[in-house]
């Protein structure tokens, strides 16, 4: 489903003239390619839905790490891109879960694998992707596992 959305939209962009998306769905689809290709590899099929996303919000991290670098180094119209770029990326993610829906969903995966201390962050984590992948920021959610973990210890 979404290959096929981003097909269209690379579609759209090209008969809008629109050379700053053009370019984002062109990286977003070459990134996914490489992922393709390093599945067959390794003998596995095509990214899922969940592997994309996961690209996804990585592609976002990345272009806000870069933004943060080159606004340090006196470059804020590359920084200004980065951010460009991460918004048009983040318009392929679902809508992101606010702090209170993802300690709900934190407290109910420790329920529900039986997590009794930090030791089973792993298996909470793995829970939580599982169910929300691309709509839980996991770097934000392993500090939230870990208190409600530490708390329950």
């Amino acid at each position: 489903m979404l290959r096929a959305r981003l097909t269209t939209e690379m579609k759209e962009a090209m008969k809008a003239g629109d050379k700053a998306k053009l370019a984002t769905v062109r990286m977003i689809q070459a990134a996914l390619k490489d992922k393709d290709i390093e599945a067959r590899g390794l003998g596995k099929e095509p990214a899922s839905e969940e592997e994309i996303l996961a690209l996804l919000q990585k592609m976002i991290k990345q272009r806000n790490e870069s933004a943060g670098v080159y606004d340090q180094g006196g470059r804020p119209e590359l920084a200004e891109t980065e951010r460009a770029e991460a918004a048009i990326i983040a318009g392929y993610l679902p809508q992101q879960m606010d702090e209170a829906e993802t300690r709900a969903a934190i407290e109910a995966a420790v329920a529900e694998t039986g997590a009794a201390g930090p030791k089973d962050m792993g298996k909470v984590i793995a829970a939580l992707k599982g169910k929300f992948a691309g709509r839980m920021d996991f770097g934000k959610a392993s500090g939230l596992v870990k208190d409600v973990l530490n708390a329950k210890a």
